[in-house]
């Protein structure tokens, strides 16, 4: 009898059984997990719908609300299948979860996301994940520069402040449509509109290379102005008094090609040397020559000031329907 008790089937070690959750079949993952220690023991997370797998250890690891509640020192409510409900969004409980796991997980590039995952950290009390998200907040701060600044003249103290400060060329767009005491065109509005929309345009292209100024205080209704090296090389009105028959009326043009034109004349003077002789002569200034020819006219130019009315003054003929129209400068 003792030889037969003393057999292979006598010296197995007797099997742990572990019932079977209804609804699943022998032999597959979740049936092969086995809670052997109460620091391995699986809870079931159901976090806004958000179903998640964790260990004790995970949730009570660091000092959170989640310790507070897994070791029994606040509620716990769970559902008729032992889903713990958690009444709070999951998005970035997943995020929580490998905080707490690992120490530190990959950050949100998204502004908004980062406020979101700190707002959690600081619900679940997760100390070292909202100094992270706030670290990350900070020099997201700190390394967002506009891109185009534009400075608004208020006084011609200020503008000439502005003006000398900089060794940059300078456009400035004064547009103050209160200005006017007549009444404006039916197209005045919108070519008023184009020019602002203009002027934006260009400072974001050339925002590296030219300082934009804008000026709502000024005596005319829309002029550009440019300058470089502190003096005013040219100006673009755009302003005009069209006397018609009855009453006179205030114009607004857009001359788009001269005022970009007279933009890119401007570039001339980025460097701090001086303009070049032979752009400027080839862009309608100075004819380049040798020293000789310089002087009285090389001063004369110097203080010189392009000056572009569109169509300062214009008179209605009254003649018969069908002719032409008189401009007169």
């Amino acid at each position: 009898m003792s030889a037969e008790a003393s057999g292979p089937a006598a010296a197995e070690a007797p099997s742990l059984e572990v019932p079977m959750p209804s609804g699943l079949e022998p032999g597959s993952a979740a049936h092969c997990l086995k809670p052997l220690t109460p620091n391995s023991k699986y809870v079931k997370l159901n976090v806004g719908g958000s179903l998640h797998y964790t260990t004790l250890r995970t949730l009570t690891g660091q000092d959170t609300m989640l310790k507070a509640m897994f070791s029994g020192r606040a509620e716990v409510l769970t559902d008729a299948g032992g889903w713990v409900l958690i009444d709070r969004s999951g998005r970035h409980f997943g995020t929580i979860l490998n905080y707490l796991r690992d120490g530190s997980v990959p950050l949100p590039e998204s502004t908004r996301e980062l406020g979101e995952l700190l707002g959690e950290a600081r619900y679940y009390l997760v100390q070292g994940l909202i100094e992270d998200c706030q670290l990350a907040l900070q020099q997201k701060r700190e390394n967002l520069s506009p891109l185009c600044l534009i400075p608004t003249v208020t006084s011609p103290r200020e503008e000439q402040q502005l003006l000398a400060s900089t060794s940059k060329p300078v456009v400035k767009l004064l547009h103050n449509r209160s200005n006017n005491k007549y009444s404006y065109t039916s197209t005045s509005d919108d070519n008023l509109l184009k020019n602002i929309e203009l002027f934006d345009k260009l400072a974001l292209r050339f925002h590296g290379r030219l300082l934009f100024l804008k000026d709502v205080l000024g005596d005319e209704i829309c002029c550009w102005s440019f300058y470089g090296q502190g003096r005013k090389i040219a100006e673009v009105c755009c302003t005009s008094i069209v006397y018609a028959t009855e009453k006179k009326q205030t114009k607004v043009e857009f001359p788009e090609a001269r005022i970009f034109e007279e933009t890119l004349n401007i570039l001339i003077y980025e460097t701090p040397r001086g303009p070049d002789p032979a752009l400027l002569e080839a862009t309608g200034g100075a004819a380049g020559g040798g020293g000789a020819g310089r002087g009285e006219d090389e001063e004369n130019r110097e203080h010189r000031v392009r000056r572009i009315h569109v169509r300062r003054h214009i008179t209605h003929d009254e003649r018969p329907h069908g002719q032409q129209i008189v401009f007169k400068d």
